[in-house]
Order: structure tokens, then C-alpha cells, then sequence
């Protein structure tokens, strides 16, 4: 086995954000050397890791002179250049999850064939390869009002992603490749993470219920066990696996899904990373996310993805009227509270539903921690001097 602990190994990633700080919290408990790759120099990750270069994240030298200066390869943002990773894989370079999946993954089209061709269960959806292709098939009534539109690729967080109830809506659409899908009736989003290493061991966490702010399409609060039926979770963790065997993923996979109106479930679509909805694992889980991503690219045994405790996140988003430098306004009040622990991501600007940190509330009793994260979102508020 390789020596990754206190040693000259070298773990490289893609993507300087937010889930890249979580994960350092995490490299350094297990004093592992980390070099980080991101556009920005001021992203959260900066200046905390071992090693900071700064440097587009599509742009094939980029990414390949970085990955040439260590010894495995991993992400927090899938929209990286794949061309580059295929050449560094060729080369020998470990990269995890592997570009094949990557490119599965960043394209919605591509996820949502995969999904049709593996039978595992999805809304139906067609492909438009331009907007024009897309009104030529409202015009011949081959698609109607409401549809839910997705950018093929590069969408995140509520970007790319828009219900079109009228001609106005679909008039104000970029001209990009994109596909559409029914609107379908849900009582629930759910969301199950999946881990899996080289060895093929996985581990699957509880399924997740997920409430979503009404404009802005973010995840508001992630609600750890889902309030759902024992055997409706039981269904989510099944297609959740499936998907992850079937991509013949290595890594954590985040799989969103839909429970209809009649407990059927729906794969929405997938992140290759930790994600928003696996938040709640720092303090509730005996393993979190960030440790169990570390664990799978390594190919060491994964943890025990069990929950301690009822978890509840709520996301700190910036508040709309507000950009500039950022102030958060009533911390104290939320840490007097019991059970609560905040997250702050180190972002120096706040701007409108801009991701600027996230609150964990853990309790015995679900119905109370989720009263307490009803109060944590209307006491804290992410301002602007």
C-alpha cells in the first residue's frame, strides 16, 4: 500500500471552492500533502492548503502541467477539461472519479442516455441541439407548456435550470444545446450519496430530504433521515447503488432523485464530488462525506455511513439587496442555541443567493432540530457592510 500519511505523496485537485476547504479539513487530519488548482486567487481554498496555483480550469495546459506535478488526481467541480485528465490518465496519473465518468457526467444529455440505456428510472426528456430545434418542436406541438428546461452543460446551483410555463419564457432562453423534461408532480426531493473505491466496496448514507427556496432554485435545508417511508428510502439507496455500479464509479457520487406523487423514484442527476446535500455528515455522521471521499480515491476501507444523530442544514446564502463585504449579522445569537454549528466558506463578497456558508443543527428528535433550523435561517443574515 501506498504511503499517503506524513509522506511526499502528492493529492492534487480540481476546483478551489468551498467542498475543496471541507476536504482540507479533512487532508490535514490525516497530514496529507494537497495542492490546490482554481481560477480564483482569492477562492476559500487558498490559503489554507499545502500548495495554491492559480489557473483556468478548462484550459488543457493548465490542467495538464498540474497534474504532472502530483501523484492522484481528484475534483470539486466537474466542469473541468476532460481532454487534458484523458492525456494524464494515459500517461499513468490516477485520477478518480475517472475522466470516462466525467464526461458521462458533465453533459445532461449524455447523463439522462445513460440513465435510459441502463434502465435505471428517470422523467423522460428529449434532446435540442440548438433553442431553435427546441421552438420548432413547441410550434409542431410535439412539446407543451410547462416543461423544465436544463442547459446541457456548466449549470450549477439553480443556473441552467428553468420551468418555461409560456412563450415569453421560452423566448428568453440562451441559445445553447439543452434538454427538457416533463414537469412531473413530486411530493419530495431526495438526494443519497454513494461512495465507492478501487476495490469495488461501497457504502451508502441515508437517503436525504431536500427543501429548495421557491426563486432561487438553492437548496435551502437538508433534512438527514429523510421524512419518508422505510421502504421508499430503502428504493432511493438501491437506484442510488445501481447508478454508482453502473458508471463503474470510483469516488462519491451524489445522486439526486424525485419521489412522485405515487413513491416512485426518479433520478434527477448526478454530482461526481461531495455535495450540498452531504453537509449535515460533519457533525451527525461517524464518517462525513469529506473523509469518505478521501477513503474512496485512496482505495482505503471505507467508514461507517451511519448517522449519529437527527441532521439538519441550513444553507447561508447572501440576502437579495445586498453585495459587497460580507458581515454576518446575529452570529452570536445562533450560537447560543444547542446543537447548532456554523460553516463560514471564507468568501470576502457577499452577493444575492451566493453560497456564503451553511449552519448544522443535530438533535435526537428531527421534528426539533428542524423547528431550531426554521429559527437559525430567520435570526442569521448574510449582509453587506
Amino acid at each position: 500500500m501506498k504511503n499517503y500519511f506524513s509522506s511526499d505523496f502528492k493529492l492534487g485537485v480540481l476546483g478551489g471552492g468551498q467542498l475543496g476547504r471541507m476536504l482540507l479539513a479533512e487532508t490535514q487530519k490525516f497530514d496529507i500533502f494537497t495542492t490546490i488548482l482554481d481560477g480564483n486567487i482569492n477562492a476559500p481554498c487558498a490559503q489554507i492548503c499545502n500548495q495554491f496555483v492559480q489557473g483556468d480550469l478548462l484550459d488543457f495546459d493548465t490542467v495538464y502541467n498540474f497534474g504532472k506535478q502530483v501523484d492522484l488526481l481528484t475534483i470539486e467541480i466537474e466542469n473541468v477539461n476532460l481532454d487534458a485528465l484523458d492525456k494524464l490518465e494515459a500517461e499513468g496519473l490516477d485520477i478518480f472519479p475517472t475522466p470516462k465518468t466525467l464526461r458521462i457526467i458533465q453533459s445532461k444529455a449524455k447523463q439522462k442516455n445513460f440513465y435510459v440505456d441502463h434502465q435505471i428510472p428517470t422523467a423522460a426528456f428529449s434532446h435540442y441541439a440548438y433553442l431553435e430545434e427546441l421552438k420548432h418542436s413547441y410550434e409542431n406541438n410535439i412539446i407543451d407548456f410547462p416543461f423544465v428546461w436544463k442547459a446541457a452543460r456548466f449549470g450549477y446551483d439553480g443556473n441552467g435550470v428553468k420551468i418555461v410555463r409560456n412563450i415569453a419564457d421560452l423566448e428568453s432562453l440562451p441559445n445553447v444545446e439543452c434538454i427538457t423534461e416533463k414537469l412531473i408532480p413530486f411530493k419530495n426531493e431526495l438526494a443519497v450519496i454513494v461512495a465507492r473505491n478501487k476495490d469495488g466496496e461501497t457504502k451508502t448514507y441515508p437517503a436525504v430530504e431536500m427543501e429548495f427556496h421557491p426563486e432561487a432554485n438553492q437548496v435551502e435545508y437538508v433534512i438527514c433521515p429523510a421524512r419518508i417511508e422505510g421502504t421508499v428510502a430503502q428504493k432511493a439507496q438501491q437506484i442510488a447503488l445501481k447508478v454508482v455500479n453502473d458508471l463503474d464509479f470510483v469516488g462519491l457520487l451524489a445522486v439526486e432523485m424525485f419521489q412522485t406523487e405515487e413513491d416512485t423514484i426518479l433520478v434527477n442527476e448526478v454530482a461526481p464530488r461531495p455535495h450540498n446535500s452531504g453537509h449535515y455528515s460533519i457533525e451527525a455522521s461517524y464518517t462525513n462525506q469529506f473523509e469518505q471521499h478521501l477513503r474512496s480515491i485512496l482505495n482505503l476501507p471505507l467508514g461507517n455511513t451511519k448517522s449519529k444523530v437527527a441532521g439538519i442544514m441550513v444553507n447561508l446564502v447572501g440576502e437579495e439587496g445586498f453585495s459587497g463585504a460580507v458581515v454576518y449579522e446575529n452570529f452570536n445569537e445562533i450560537l447560543k442555541i444547542e446543537g447548532v454549528t456554523p460553516h463560514i466558506y471564507g468568501k470576502k463578497e457577499t452577493r444575492p443567493f451566493r453560497k456564503m456558508g451553511h449552519v448544522t443543527i443535530v438533535n435526537n428528535d428531527i421534528a426539533k432540530a428542524r423547528e431550531i433550523a426554521q429559527k437559525v435561517k430567520e435570526t442569521i443574515r448574510v449582509i453587506s457592510k
